[in-house]
């Protein structure tokens, strides 16, 4: 048996393809359009609704937060184009880690997909500790006494929480006991908390003082030292400069946070009805349903108070008391719960299937590549993640490290668009249920507005990504590179006349 020793060794399109229609641990197709349009939306509106548009308002971007939102979505778009693609062309579980380990090579794939760990784990820990903080402040609103020992055990920036370990454990092991019945939990709450948005939003409308989004973009001025870390483009250009047209950008940075989780619906590919029609058609359809969200959001809460007073933890509730309709803070609060358990079940459904991709390829260990015949899902896998997210989630530390949920997702955004270009030349022939319009110059602008959006992360994520990333290549090194499948695969025998090379 020949070994394929070079990292840059690519996953043949029809194995990958193959495996999931005839594989030995495959997964069981229960996701149809409608389902997988909830999984989006269940990641993407989170309590970021609340509270986003409210803090890069106050601090970057005033009432233009609202162009933020816009071109985050306009990024997130031309992104989501090359997904569709890719998608529709490999159907398979762990989304641009797999495509790109077909298009681009293994040691690519492995740091895509290390980059994506990285994202869903710290997305779950995190959004966990928020979870607790709504909890208690949900309790509370509704008159219920909160013991003092759970108020302690439940901040989000402080403190142990238990809380969250708990929250994440149980939603966890609902992903370990298999996707219908999360997928059914999951369509229940995410209708809930659609409607309680759409209900804050209505009577918010109603107190909008148009004099409030006046000046629509502040003036630019010199950063203090309050004003927090440099973005990594301000340290190239020399700028210190706050608002104005930099703050809007910067604002966008952050805020494409807000709208990841499309990309996550390309990970439950394996487990769609149809996924060359229905992962593209989700993601257009959750995409566009969030941005209105987001963008509706904004434009009432800037409307209700000069952006200056947004920089609370919680502006809409705030703002909501602030004209004199306090009792729909307690709706917020709801509001906020549901939204963060349904992104704390997709982004665990996510992050199972992207530990089960690679243990199957071998660059993990293989019981996370296994199908549980019990549950007929990646058990092991969503068990390792869940296990994971919620002892992470007990550290008060992770809060300052919520930049690095957006600087991976960025990373695979930037490959998934070069993926696309590279298996368009390498291989045209490959059945495509989706075409990205306009190529290769979208994927080309997409790869450009993601570069640009990781320049205006600060110094500090860029340096704590390149410890991961650099911890990542070693752990590939020492495990991944040498019980890697396709690394003990069997060369096909030459053609007659030809040479091995």
């Amino acid at each position: 048996m020949t070994r394929h020793t070079s990292p840059g060794r690519r996953l043949p399109a029809e194995v990958a393809i193959h495996r999931v229609d005839a594989g030995r641990h495959r997964l069981p197709r229960v996701f149809g359009t409608a389902h997988l349009v909830m999984l989006g939306l269940g990641v993407m509106i989170g309590a970021g609704i609340f509270g986003l548009a409210g803090q890069q308002a106050a601090t970057a971007a005033g009432p233009a937060v609202i162009i933020s939102f816009g071109i985050a979505s306009l990024v997130c778009l031309l992104a989501a184009f090359s997904y569709a693609e890719l998608s529709s062309t490999i159907p398979a579980a762990g989304s641009v880690y797999t495509f790109s380990y077909v298009a681009i090579g293994e040691v690519w794939a492995w740091l895509v997909g290390w980059a994506l760990v990285l994202e869903l784990v710290v997305a779950a820990a995190l959004v966990g500790r928020f979870w607790a903080t709504y909890f208690v402040a949900t309790l509370d609103g509704f008159g219920l006494e909160v013991p003092a020992w759970l108020g302690e055990h439940a901040s989000a920036d402080t403190g142990t929480n238990w809380v969250a370990f708990v929250a994440v454990a149980v939603i966890g092991l609902l992903v370990v006991t298999g996707t219908k019945l999360s997928a059914r939990v999951l369509t229940w709450v995410v209708a809930a908390k659609l409607a309680v948005i759409g209900f804050v939003i209505a009577v918010g409308a109603a107190y909008v003082t148009p004099g409030n989004y006046t000046p629509f973009v502040p003036q630019g001025r010199e950063a203090e030292a309050t004003d927090g870390p440099r973005t990594v483009l301000q340290m190239l250009v020399g700028s210190t400069e706050q608002f104005g047209a930099v703050g809007v950008f910067s604002a966008a940075g952050v805020i494409v946070f807000a709208y990841i989780g499309f990309d996550l619906i390309a990970t439950a590919a394996e487990d769609a009805h149809e996924p060359r029609r229905s992962i593209p058609r989700s993601m257009m359809i959750s995409l566009a349903i969030v941005t209105l969200l987001y963008v509706a959001m904004a434009v009432v809460l800037v409307g209700l108070r000069p952006s200056a007073e947004l920089g609370s933890p919680a502006p809409v509730s705030d703002a909501l008391e602030a004209v004199g309709v306090g009792w729909a803070a307690q709706v917020v609060n709801l509001g906020a719960l549901l939204a963060l358990t349904t992104v704390i079940m997709v982004v665990l459904i996510a992050q199972s299937r992207v530990l089960f991709a690679m243990g199957r390829d071998g660059l993990l260990p293989p019981s996370l590549g296994r199908v549980s015949p019990t549950f007929l899902a990646p058990s092991t896998a969503a068990l390792v993640a869940g296990s994971i997210a919620a002892v992470l989630a007990l550290w008060p530390g992770l809060f300052q490290l919520e930049q690095l949920l957006v600087i991976g997702a960025l990373f695979s955004f930037l490959f998934c668009a070069l993926a696309v270009i590279v298996l368009r030349r390498t291989q045209p022939d490959l059945e495509r249920g989706f075409r990205v319009p306009m190529m290769p110059l979208l994927p080309v602008l997409s790869a450009t507005a993601t570069g640009w959006l990781m320049l205006n992360l600060t110094g500090e994520t860029w340096r704590n990504f390149a410890i991961w990333m650099a911890g990542g290549l070693v752990l590939y090194v020492a495990y991944g590179r040498r019980h890697s499948h396709l690394a003990a695969a069997t060369e096909p025998r030459p053609l007659q006349g030809s040479h091995r090379r």
